[in-house]
């Protein structure tokens, strides 16, 4: 598979084996050597320009300033979804998600019609809640409209970003429970209000719990 490659082999195949010399075993399994490999120091996993996690998905790339490279699961486990409303249209969220300034930007955009953008990978840690650690731990996902117009929040935009949710649990072993999808203003410390009280959790989940058993 294509991707970012390194030149530095001989000092990281160096490096992998004073990591399994140091966990005290000279039966590591491939997996493991895969899982120490990626963790050394300056190593980035092989990215394809334009790949997607969630199938059907549109790609359109956060500024760089926006998020930090990572490889999660494995630096950080992923055991969060947070449900987020854009406070305007789909075209102003993705600008500004480019926009190196804007010090934010969310794993996903979901359209008022259905249609789903990726600006992130789920690999790595986009700034969209606020709280380190809760950025560390989760998926961002924003949807397009007002926390104040119960319209916004159309049949589209539930039934796609509950099959985009249910993908995300299941990929990483998540309970499909309000303790795992939260909301904005469930974080820890954030001053933000949404999905707000017109953002139908009841269906929202229970939508979610029917994809993942289809």
């Amino acid at each position: 598979m294509a991707g970012d490659k390194d030149r530095r082999i001989g000092r990281r195949a160096l490096l992998v084996g004073g990591a399994a010399a140091a966990v005290g075993t000279a039966a590591l399994t491939r997996d493991e050597l895969t899982r120490l490999y990626w963790r050394l120091p300056g190593v980035r996993r092989a990215r394809v320009a334009g790949a997607v996690d969630f199938r059907g998905a549109r790609w359109v790339a956060a500024s760089p300033a926006n998020y930090r490279t990572a490889d999660r699961p494995d630096d950080y486990r992923i055991d969060r979804v947070v449900v987020h409303v854009t406070q305007g249209g789909y075209a102003s969220a993705v600008k500004a998600f480019q926009d190196p300034a804007h010090g934010a930007a969310a794993h996903y955009v979901v359209r008022k019609d259905g249609r789903v953008t990726q600006l992130i990978r789920e690999l790595d840690v986009a700034f969209h809640a606020g709280n380190r650690s809760y950025n560390e731990r989760s998926v961002g996902i924003e949807h397009e409209g007002f926390v104040d117009r119960p319209q916004d929040f159309t049949d589209a935009m539930y039934a796609a970003s509950a099959r985009l949710t249910a993908a995300i649990c299941g990929r990483y072993g998540m309970a499909v429970d309000r303790e795992h999808v939260i909301g904005h203003v469930e974080v820890p410390g954030t001053d933000h209000t949404d999905p707000g009280e017109h953002w139908d959790w009841d269906r929202y989940m229970r939508l979610v719990r029917e994809v993942g058993q289809a």
